[in-house]
């Protein structure tokens, strides 16, 4: 993997969030490919129960200042990076105040999903692309981690797909067990539809489950990732038609060998 240009993006990341399996994955396999040699990127959200000052986190003025239109507001782009310690790997948040600005990841106090989750989500999809553009940074590879992620395949492949810094990237998507229950808000489809993006590509979102949303992810991706042992059945059956390549499940202490083979051959 020397000089690969690999982008991981998540919706959570150790250290920054408690451990599970993506949050630690998004941390295990960036440190796999900068000891090969890599150059990573990684971003996340800045949610607010991030602590900036145990982190070292700053603002990066050059970056900040966009705004981004989401559901025809214009919402601004904060940009904040942060180094994993001991790891020389650059994180970088991308931050709202009106999204993010909440000391909780997903759910309010009462365990119920957050109601503008999906335009959180349409948020950190077109704040990561928009900011790598400003960083004039080509990823060979887009690796995606979690739900909050899942737009960034379509979204890339339709509304920036005439973008020259994206023309050789390709996109893997790790899937993962049942991230949440419930649906996100109904009024999602109209959301990103709002983004010219064609409806019938985009009809699974009608009912905005967790595995409709990765269906959209998985239909966008040039790989895919089984990135846990209990991803639902329904998503195992939809997972028949692709065609594209497939790795299955790796355990973490044993995964180095088998993701370097399978992130070699997207280039063959």
């Amino acid at each position: 993997m020397k000089n690969r240009k690999i982008l991981y993006v998540s919706s959570e990341v150790v250290p920054y969030l408690p451990e599970n399996e993506i949050s630690s994955m998004s941390f295990e396999i960036p440190k796999m490919v900068n000891k090969q040699g890599g150059q990573i990127r990684i971003f996340m959200p800045k949610y607010g129960n991030i602590n900036e000052r145990r982190h070292q986190l700053h603002e990066v003025i050059r970056l900040s200042g966009l705004n981004l239109v989401v559901n025809d507001l214009d919402m601004p782009l904060i940009i904040k990076v942060a180094s994993i310690p001991k790891e020389r790997i650059q994180v970088y948040f991308i931050d709202n105040e009106e999204y993010f600005n909440r000391k909780a990841t997903f759910k309010d106090s009462s365990d119920k999903l957050f109601d503008d989750n999906d335009e959180r989500c349409i948020f950190f999809t077109k704040g990561v692309l928009e900011t790598i553009k400003r960083l004039n940074w080509s990823p060979d590879i887009i690796h995606v981690h979690g739900w909050m992620s899942a737009l960034l395949p379509i979204y890339l492949k339709e509304i920036f797909k005439n973008e020259p810094i994206f023309q050789k990237s390709k996109i893997v998507t790790s899937l993962y067990a049942n991230e949440f229950e419930k649906n996100l808000n109904k009024d999602m489809i109209n959301k990103v539809l709002f983004d010219e993006i064609d409806q019938k590509n985009i009809s699974d979102l009608k009912d905005p489950t967790y595995e409709n949303l990765m269906r959209i992810a998985v239909d966008y991706s040039d790989a895919i990732i089984i990135g846990s042992e209990n991803v639902s059945s329904k998503t195992i059956e939809y997972l028949k038609s692709y065609k594209n390549p497939i790795l299955d499940f790796q355990p973490k202490d044993s995964f180095s060998e088998s993701y370097t083979e399978f992130y070699n051959n997207l280039f063959d």
